[in-house]
Protein backbone atom coordinates (compact mmCIF):
# COMPACT_ATOMS: atom_id res chain seq x y z
CA UNK A 1 0.00 0.00 0.00
CA UNK A 2 1.58 3.36 -0.98
CA UNK A 3 2.08 5.96 1.98
CA UNK A 4 -0.09 8.61 -0.71
CA UNK A 5 -3.46 8.28 -1.82
CA UNK A 6 -3.86 10.88 -4.81
CA UNK A 7 -6.52 12.96 -4.48
CA UNK A 8 -8.00 16.23 -6.58
CA UNK A 9 -5.59 19.07 -5.76
CA UNK A 10 -4.60 16.82 -2.65
CA UNK A 11 -1.83 14.03 -1.21
CA UNK A 12 -3.15 12.24 1.57
CA UNK A 13 -0.22 11.17 4.28
CA UNK A 14 -0.75 7.72 5.65
CA UNK A 15 1.17 5.41 7.58
CA UNK A 16 1.25 1.38 7.98
CA UNK A 17 -1.17 1.23 11.16
CA UNK A 18 -3.99 3.17 9.36
CA UNK A 19 -5.41 2.26 6.24
CA UNK A 20 -6.66 4.77 3.36
CA UNK A 21 -9.98 4.22 4.15
CA UNK A 22 -10.07 5.22 7.74
CA UNK A 23 -7.57 8.35 6.76
CA UNK A 24 -11.15 8.72 4.77
CA UNK A 25 -13.06 8.24 7.30
CA UNK A 26 -11.66 10.13 9.98
CA UNK A 27 -11.92 13.46 7.64
CA UNK A 28 -15.58 13.38 7.56
CA UNK A 29 -15.47 12.86 11.22
CA UNK A 30 -13.55 15.85 11.37
CA UNK A 31 -15.64 17.89 9.04
CA UNK A 32 -17.59 20.48 10.99
CA UNK A 33 -21.52 20.10 10.26
CA UNK A 34 -21.10 16.35 10.53
CA UNK A 35 -22.19 13.95 12.30
CA UNK A 36 -22.31 10.31 12.12
CA UNK A 37 -25.48 9.83 10.53
CA UNK A 38 -25.21 12.23 8.06
CA UNK A 39 -21.66 10.51 7.54
CA UNK A 40 -23.31 7.16 6.94
CA UNK A 41 -25.82 8.94 4.37
CA UNK A 42 -23.59 10.74 2.41
CA UNK A 43 -21.42 7.66 2.61
CA UNK A 44 -24.03 5.55 1.06
CA UNK A 45 -25.08 8.44 -1.78
CA UNK A 46 -21.76 8.11 -2.78
CA UNK A 47 -20.51 5.02 -2.55
CA UNK A 48 -17.59 5.49 -0.64
CA UNK A 49 -15.48 7.74 2.00
CA UNK A 50 -13.44 8.36 -0.91
CA UNK A 51 -15.84 9.09 -3.34
CA UNK A 52 -17.08 12.00 -1.41
CA UNK A 53 -13.32 13.77 -1.87
CA UNK A 54 -13.82 13.64 -5.46
CA UNK A 55 -16.83 15.29 -5.51
CA UNK A 56 -16.89 19.20 -6.33
CA UNK A 57 -17.94 22.05 -4.40
CA UNK A 58 -20.94 22.44 -6.30
CA UNK A 59 -21.83 18.67 -6.23
CA UNK A 60 -21.58 18.54 -2.64
CA UNK A 61 -24.11 21.47 -1.91
CA UNK A 62 -26.12 19.87 -4.52
CA UNK A 63 -26.54 16.99 -2.09
CA UNK A 64 -27.98 19.55 0.37
CA UNK A 65 -24.80 19.69 2.41
CA UNK A 66 -24.60 22.83 5.11
CA UNK A 67 -21.73 25.51 2.99
CA UNK A 68 -19.35 24.78 6.04
CA UNK A 69 -18.93 21.33 5.65
CA UNK A 70 -18.54 21.57 1.89
CA UNK A 71 -15.92 24.05 1.61
CA UNK A 72 -14.43 21.90 4.47
CA UNK A 73 -14.38 18.92 1.93
CA UNK A 74 -13.91 20.45 -1.36
CA UNK A 75 -10.59 22.91 -0.29
CA UNK A 76 -9.04 19.80 1.78
CA UNK A 77 -9.14 21.66 5.09
CA UNK A 78 -11.12 18.48 6.54
CA UNK A 79 -7.97 16.22 4.48
CA UNK A 80 -5.37 18.04 5.97
CA UNK A 81 -6.60 18.24 9.75
CA UNK A 82 -6.96 14.08 9.38
CA UNK A 83 -3.44 14.00 8.11
CA UNK A 84 -2.29 15.78 10.70
CA UNK A 85 -4.72 13.31 13.52
CA UNK A 86 -3.24 10.37 12.06
CA UNK A 87 0.22 11.57 12.79
CA UNK A 88 -0.60 12.32 16.65
CA UNK A 89 -2.62 8.86 16.79
CA UNK A 90 1.11 6.95 15.32
CA UNK A 91 3.04 8.97 18.07
CA UNK A 92 0.66 7.46 20.58
CA UNK A 93 0.89 4.20 19.48
CA UNK A 94 -2.60 3.84 18.45
CA UNK A 95 -4.59 2.24 15.10
CA UNK A 96 -7.82 4.10 13.49
CA UNK A 97 -10.48 1.36 13.08
CA UNK A 98 -13.14 3.26 10.41
CA UNK A 99 -16.89 2.03 10.45
CA UNK A 100 -16.62 0.74 6.67
CA UNK A 101 -12.71 -1.43 7.68
CA UNK A 102 -13.69 -5.74 8.55
CA UNK A 103 -11.98 -5.23 11.87
CA UNK A 104 -14.79 -2.68 13.12
CA UNK A 105 -16.82 -4.42 16.08
CA UNK A 106 -19.73 -5.89 14.53
CA UNK A 107 -21.75 -5.53 18.00
CA UNK A 108 -21.33 -1.76 17.85
CA UNK A 109 -22.04 -1.57 14.24
CA UNK A 110 -25.61 -2.38 14.43
CA UNK A 111 -26.22 0.60 17.26
CA UNK A 112 -28.37 3.41 15.96
CA UNK A 113 -24.88 5.85 16.41
CA UNK A 114 -22.12 3.85 15.68
CA UNK A 115 -18.81 6.08 16.29
CA UNK A 116 -17.78 6.59 12.63
CA UNK A 117 -13.64 6.23 13.90
CA UNK A 118 -12.24 4.18 16.82
CA UNK A 119 -8.77 5.17 18.01
CA UNK A 120 -6.96 1.71 19.36
CA UNK A 121 -4.64 0.74 21.40
CA UNK A 122 -3.67 -2.45 22.00
CA UNK A 123 -5.13 -5.85 20.44
CA UNK A 124 -7.49 -5.01 17.45
CA UNK A 125 -8.58 -8.78 17.36
CA UNK A 126 -10.15 -8.77 20.68
CA UNK A 127 -12.58 -5.83 20.15
CA UNK A 128 -15.07 -8.67 17.72
CA UNK A 129 -14.73 -11.18 20.85
CA UNK A 130 -17.82 -11.94 23.20
CA UNK A 131 -18.17 -9.66 25.90
CA UNK A 132 -19.90 -8.42 29.17
CA UNK A 133 -19.81 -4.80 29.88
CA UNK A 134 -19.53 -3.88 33.41
CA UNK A 135 -20.39 -0.51 34.91
CA UNK A 136 -21.36 1.23 38.40
CA UNK A 137 -21.15 3.51 40.60
CA UNK A 138 -17.26 5.56 41.45
CA UNK A 139 -17.73 5.14 45.19
CA UNK A 140 -18.91 1.61 46.03
CA UNK A 141 -18.82 -0.30 48.95
CA UNK A 142 -16.93 -3.32 50.09
CA UNK A 143 -19.98 -5.38 49.02
CA UNK A 144 -19.85 -3.87 45.45
CA UNK A 145 -16.46 -4.10 44.94
CA UNK A 146 -15.67 -7.19 45.83
CA UNK A 147 -18.81 -8.73 43.56
CA UNK A 148 -17.83 -7.08 40.74
CA UNK A 149 -13.78 -8.38 40.90
CA UNK A 150 -14.98 -11.61 41.38
CA UNK A 151 -17.89 -11.93 38.85
CA UNK A 152 -15.53 -10.19 36.52
CA UNK A 153 -13.12 -12.95 37.00
CA UNK A 154 -15.01 -15.91 36.84
CA UNK A 155 -16.53 -14.62 33.80
CA UNK A 156 -13.01 -13.77 32.39
CA UNK A 157 -11.91 -17.24 33.26
CA UNK A 158 -14.22 -18.53 30.65
CA UNK A 159 -13.95 -16.42 27.73
CA UNK A 160 -15.62 -13.46 28.10
CA UNK A 161 -14.03 -10.20 27.59
CA UNK A 162 -15.20 -7.86 29.95
CA UNK A 163 -15.79 -4.03 28.77
CA UNK A 164 -16.03 -1.40 31.34
CA UNK A 165 -14.64 1.97 31.32
CA UNK A 166 -11.76 2.43 33.60
CA UNK A 167 -13.00 5.08 35.98
CA UNK A 168 -12.30 5.03 39.74
CA UNK A 169 -14.98 2.45 41.27
CA UNK A 170 -16.59 -0.69 39.94
CA UNK A 171 -15.24 -0.28 36.56
CA UNK A 172 -11.35 -0.36 37.91
CA UNK A 173 -12.63 -3.58 40.25
CA UNK A 174 -14.21 -5.12 36.89
CA UNK A 175 -10.80 -4.86 34.80
CA UNK A 176 -8.71 -5.46 37.79
CA UNK A 177 -10.61 -8.96 37.96
CA UNK A 178 -10.12 -9.65 34.22
CA UNK A 179 -6.83 -9.10 35.34
CA UNK A 180 -6.68 -11.75 38.15
CA UNK A 181 -8.28 -14.24 35.84
CA UNK A 182 -5.31 -13.74 33.10
CA UNK A 183 -8.28 -12.77 30.92
CA UNK A 184 -9.13 -9.91 28.21
CA UNK A 185 -10.87 -6.71 29.20
CA UNK A 186 -11.33 -3.65 26.80
CA UNK A 187 -11.44 0.26 28.47
CA UNK A 188 -13.74 2.60 26.59
CA UNK A 189 -11.99 5.69 27.23
CA UNK A 190 -14.06 9.36 27.62
CA UNK A 191 -10.86 10.80 26.63
CA UNK A 192 -7.81 11.08 23.65
CA UNK A 193 -5.97 7.75 23.30
CA UNK A 194 -2.66 9.37 24.70
CA UNK A 195 -4.60 10.74 28.05
CA UNK A 196 -5.06 8.17 30.70
CA UNK A 197 -8.27 9.21 33.44
CA UNK A 198 -7.63 8.50 36.13
CA UNK A 199 -3.90 8.71 36.07
CA UNK A 200 -3.76 6.18 38.65
CA UNK A 201 -4.85 3.40 36.20
CA UNK A 202 -1.84 3.92 33.83
CA UNK A 203 -0.43 0.85 35.33
CA UNK A 204 -3.40 -0.97 35.57
CA UNK A 205 -3.63 -0.26 31.44
CA UNK A 206 -0.74 -1.70 31.03
CA UNK A 207 -1.44 -4.75 32.62
CA UNK A 208 -4.23 -5.09 30.29
CA UNK A 209 -2.51 -4.29 27.09
CA UNK A 210 0.27 -6.87 28.25
CA UNK A 211 -2.36 -9.48 28.39
CA UNK A 212 -3.98 -8.98 24.98
CA UNK A 213 -6.76 -6.35 25.89
CA UNK A 214 -7.42 -2.90 24.09
CA UNK A 215 -8.37 0.75 24.66
CA UNK A 216 -10.39 2.15 22.55
CA UNK A 217 -12.04 5.47 22.14
CA UNK A 218 -14.00 7.92 19.57
CA UNK A 219 -12.16 11.22 20.65
CA UNK A 220 -9.07 12.91 18.72
CA UNK A 221 -5.67 12.70 20.14
CA UNK A 222 -4.91 14.86 23.32
CA UNK A 223 -9.01 15.22 24.43
CA UNK A 224 -9.34 16.05 28.42
CA UNK A 225 -11.47 14.50 30.73
CA UNK A 226 -14.49 16.82 30.05
CA UNK A 227 -17.75 15.92 31.88
CA UNK A 228 -19.36 15.98 29.19
CA UNK A 229 -17.12 13.21 26.87
CA UNK A 230 -18.50 10.39 29.69
CA UNK A 231 -21.88 10.21 28.95
CA UNK A 232 -21.35 10.00 24.77
CA UNK A 233 -19.15 7.12 25.31
CA UNK A 234 -21.31 5.17 27.46
CA UNK A 235 -22.97 3.62 24.19
CA UNK A 236 -19.78 2.33 23.37
CA UNK A 237 -19.43 0.11 26.49
CA UNK A 238 -22.99 -0.92 25.91
CA UNK A 239 -23.47 -1.27 22.25
CA UNK A 240 -19.86 -3.82 22.17
CA UNK A 241 -21.36 -6.37 24.58
CA UNK A 242 -23.84 -9.25 24.54
CA UNK A 243 -24.88 -7.51 27.17
CA UNK A 244 -24.96 -4.93 30.48
CA UNK A 245 -24.35 -5.62 34.08
CA UNK A 246 -25.10 -3.48 37.02
CA UNK A 247 -23.09 -3.52 40.40
CA UNK A 248 -24.52 -0.73 42.49
CA UNK A 249 -25.10 2.42 40.87
CA UNK A 250 -27.00 5.29 42.98
CA UNK A 251 -30.15 7.26 41.51
CA UNK A 252 -28.78 9.89 39.17
CA UNK A 253 -25.56 8.02 38.07
CA UNK A 254 -24.23 7.57 34.45
CA UNK A 255 -25.00 3.99 34.74
CA UNK A 256 -28.33 4.92 34.65
CA UNK A 257 -27.08 6.06 30.86
CA UNK A 258 -25.99 2.64 30.08
CA UNK A 259 -28.40 0.81 31.21
CA UNK A 260 -30.88 2.61 29.10
CA UNK A 261 -28.16 2.12 26.01
CA UNK A 262 -28.05 -1.26 26.48
CA UNK A 263 -32.02 -1.44 26.63
CA UNK A 264 -32.64 0.99 23.17
CA UNK A 265 -29.71 -1.12 21.58
CA UNK A 266 -31.29 -4.42 22.78
CA UNK A 267 -28.71 -5.81 24.95
CA UNK A 268 -29.48 -8.15 28.01
CA UNK A 269 -29.20 -6.23 31.46
CA UNK A 270 -28.29 -7.54 34.52
CA UNK A 271 -27.67 -6.50 37.90
CA UNK A 272 -26.59 -7.30 41.24
CA UNK A 273 -28.57 -7.05 43.63
CA UNK A 274 -27.71 -4.59 47.27
CA UNK A 275 -28.67 -3.84 50.37
CA UNK A 276 -31.95 -1.61 50.02
CA UNK A 277 -30.57 1.07 52.68
CA UNK A 278 -27.44 1.99 50.88
CA UNK A 279 -27.85 4.03 48.37
CA UNK A 280 -25.92 2.96 45.88
CA UNK A 281 -28.42 -0.31 45.60
CA UNK A 282 -31.15 2.18 44.26
CA UNK A 283 -29.80 1.57 40.98
CA UNK A 284 -29.19 -2.42 40.51
CA UNK A 285 -32.70 -2.74 42.89
CA UNK A 286 -35.08 -0.77 40.56
CA UNK A 287 -33.66 -2.40 37.16
CA UNK A 288 -34.69 -5.30 38.87
CA UNK A 289 -37.81 -4.84 39.32
CA UNK A 290 -38.09 -3.77 36.01
CA UNK A 291 -36.89 -6.92 34.63
CA UNK A 292 -32.97 -7.09 34.87
CA UNK A 293 -32.01 -10.32 35.47
CA UNK A 294 -30.76 -10.96 39.02
CA UNK A 295 -27.04 -12.11 39.02
CA UNK A 296 -25.00 -13.66 42.32
CA UNK A 297 -22.53 -15.94 40.59
CA UNK A 298 -21.27 -16.15 36.91
CA UNK A 299 -23.76 -18.58 35.85
CA UNK A 300 -26.69 -16.62 36.42
CA UNK A 301 -24.86 -14.70 33.39
CA UNK A 302 -24.25 -17.28 31.46
CA UNK A 303 -27.24 -19.05 31.15
CA UNK A 304 -28.40 -16.13 29.76
CA UNK A 305 -26.13 -15.32 26.90
CA UNK A 306 -27.23 -15.59 23.33
CA UNK A 307 -27.20 -19.10 21.76
CA UNK A 308 -23.87 -18.15 19.18
CA UNK A 309 -22.05 -16.91 22.47
CA UNK A 310 -22.55 -19.69 24.30
CA UNK A 311 -21.27 -21.78 21.69
CA UNK A 312 -18.03 -19.92 21.09
CA UNK A 313 -17.14 -19.55 24.70
CA UNK A 314 -17.71 -23.30 25.28
CA UNK A 315 -15.87 -24.44 22.56
CA UNK A 316 -13.10 -22.25 23.55
CA UNK A 317 -13.01 -24.14 27.59
CA UNK A 318 -13.05 -27.71 25.69
CA UNK A 319 -9.47 -26.57 24.60
CA UNK A 320 -8.16 -25.52 28.42
CA UNK A 321 -8.62 -26.91 31.48
CA UNK A 322 -12.21 -25.70 33.71
CA UNK A 323 -10.78 -22.24 35.57
CA UNK A 324 -11.91 -22.31 39.38
CA UNK A 325 -14.75 -20.10 40.79
CA UNK A 326 -14.42 -17.83 43.58
CA UNK A 327 -17.26 -18.77 46.31
CA UNK A 328 -19.68 -16.59 47.49
CA UNK A 329 -19.29 -18.07 50.85
CA UNK A 330 -15.73 -18.64 52.35
CA UNK A 331 -14.96 -21.81 53.64
CA UNK A 332 -14.71 -21.89 57.10
CA UNK A 333 -11.81 -20.54 59.12
CA UNK A 334 -9.45 -23.53 60.77
CA UNK A 335 -8.44 -22.23 63.90
CA UNK A 336 -10.95 -20.88 66.51
CA UNK A 337 -9.44 -17.94 67.18
CA UNK A 338 -9.71 -17.20 63.33
CA UNK A 339 -13.62 -18.77 63.25
CA UNK A 340 -14.27 -15.78 66.21
CA UNK A 341 -12.34 -12.56 64.51
CA UNK A 342 -14.49 -13.92 60.76
CA UNK A 343 -17.79 -14.04 62.65
CA UNK A 344 -17.30 -10.71 63.09
CA UNK A 345 -16.72 -9.43 60.15
CA UNK A 346 -19.04 -8.34 57.70
CA UNK A 347 -18.87 -8.58 53.15
CA UNK A 348 -20.76 -4.98 52.94
CA UNK A 349 -19.62 -2.79 55.77
CA UNK A 350 -15.99 -2.62 57.01
CA UNK A 351 -14.56 -3.08 60.84
CA UNK A 352 -12.03 -1.40 62.22
CA UNK A 353 -9.61 -3.14 63.98
CA UNK A 354 -9.87 -1.04 67.14
CA UNK A 355 -13.37 -2.46 67.46
CA UNK A 356 -12.52 -5.91 66.80
CA UNK A 357 -10.10 -5.31 70.23
CA UNK A 358 -12.96 -4.20 71.95
CA UNK A 359 -15.75 -7.09 71.01
CA UNK A 360 -13.25 -9.81 71.82
CA UNK A 361 -11.70 -8.34 74.55
CA UNK A 362 -12.80 -10.76 77.14
CA UNK A 363 -12.15 -13.60 74.75
CA UNK A 364 -8.68 -12.95 73.06
CA UNK A 365 -5.30 -10.54 73.12
CA UNK A 366 -4.81 -7.73 70.51
CA UNK A 367 -2.03 -9.96 69.17
CA UNK A 368 -4.12 -13.13 68.98
CA UNK A 369 -6.77 -11.30 67.13
CA UNK A 370 -3.47 -9.48 64.69
CA UNK A 371 -2.16 -12.95 64.19
CA UNK A 372 -5.87 -14.44 62.96
CA UNK A 373 -6.43 -11.31 60.74
CA UNK A 374 -3.15 -11.76 59.06
CA UNK A 375 -3.68 -15.73 58.93
CA UNK A 376 -7.04 -15.03 57.34
CA UNK A 377 -5.49 -12.25 54.94
CA UNK A 378 -3.20 -15.16 53.73
CA UNK A 379 -6.01 -17.34 53.22
CA UNK A 380 -7.69 -14.79 51.06
CA UNK A 381 -10.70 -14.73 53.71
CA UNK A 382 -10.45 -11.07 54.46
CA UNK A 383 -9.20 -7.91 53.06
CA UNK A 384 -7.34 -5.20 54.74
CA UNK A 385 -8.67 -1.30 53.41
CA UNK A 386 -7.24 1.48 54.13
CA UNK A 387 -7.01 3.25 57.62
CA UNK A 388 -6.73 -0.58 59.05
CA UNK A 389 -10.34 -1.47 58.19
CA UNK A 390 -11.21 -5.38 57.48
CA UNK A 391 -14.08 -6.97 55.46
CA UNK A 392 -14.55 -10.44 54.52
CA UNK A 393 -14.10 -11.59 51.03
CA UNK A 394 -16.08 -13.45 48.75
Amino acid sequence: MSNEIATPNLAVASSSSISEQATYWLALALTPGLGPTRIKKLIEHCGSAERVFRATLTELEAMGMRAVSAQSLATGKSMELARQECMKAVEAGARLISLGDPEYPLRLKEIYDPPVILFVKGSVEVLSQPGIAMVGTRHPTPYGSGMAERLSTDLAARGLVIISGLARGIDTSSHRGALAAKGKTIAVLGTGIDVMYPKENTRLTEQMLALGGALITEFPVGTSPAPQNFPIRNRIISGMAAGVLVVEAAEYSGTRITSRCALEQNRDVYAVPGNVTNKNAWGPNTLIKQGAKLVATWEDVWEELPTDVQGALSAMQNESPEPETASLFPDEASSPHEKKVLKLLKADESTHIDELVELLEAEMSSSEIFAALFELELNGKVRQLPGRNFVKSF
